[in-house]
């Protein structure tokens, strides 16, 4: 059996972008992301998040409205490979759906294609939990991330333990 997916969000999990806004996180990096030519996004990240990520045992899988973009601002700085695959939220991406699902899960859910998976995010709901029981087939772990403080050592905890409950 293929190791576990993880699915990673960047703002929230990677970014604690919800946390004081005068105040960087200790061990945290600032990026200026443009947007254009006056403005630009500040992004928090960890440099030990990337190796940290690596050593969990999974196959590693942008679930990001960054989506490619990922690969080009966020991987460097966090010390991940700049060729990770990403799930294509094409026109789904934002959308809101009637039933409370998030718009990344049921991208996330055809994507795994029947296979172990962690997602880490920091907008998940019962309502994705429902969602994922009912339509996907193997494990899936939706673990949610304090956007005021991003992925912690309980964190990956959790995660190195789900990867390693599955059947080799």
């Amino acid at each position: 059996m293929s190791r576990p997916l993880l699915f990673l969000d960047v703002d929230g999990p990677l970014n604690p972008y919800a946390a004081r806004p005068e105040r960087r996180p200790e061990g945290y990096t600032t990026l200026r992301v443009p947007l254009d030519s006056r403005r630009s996004l500040r992004v928090w990240l960890n440099p030990e998040h990337g190796p940290a990520l690596l050593g969990l045992g999974y196959d590693l899988c942008w679930a990001t409205s960054w989506m490619e973009e990922a690969n080009i601002w966020i991987a460097p700085v966090v010390g991940l490979p700049r060729d990770l695959p990403y799930v294509d939220f094409g026109s789904g991406l934002f959308a809101v759906r009637p039933d409370g699902v998030h718009w990344k899960t049921e991208a996330i859910v055809a994507y795994a294609e029947g296979r172990p998976f962690a997602w880490v995010d920091d907008e998940q709901s019962p309502a994705d939990t429902r969602y994922v029981r009912a339509r996907h087939p193997g494990p899936a772990l939706l673990h949610h991330v304090d956007p005021r403080l991003g992925l912690r050592a309980g964190d990956f905890a959790v995660l190195r333990e789900f990867a390693q409950a599955m059947p080799v």
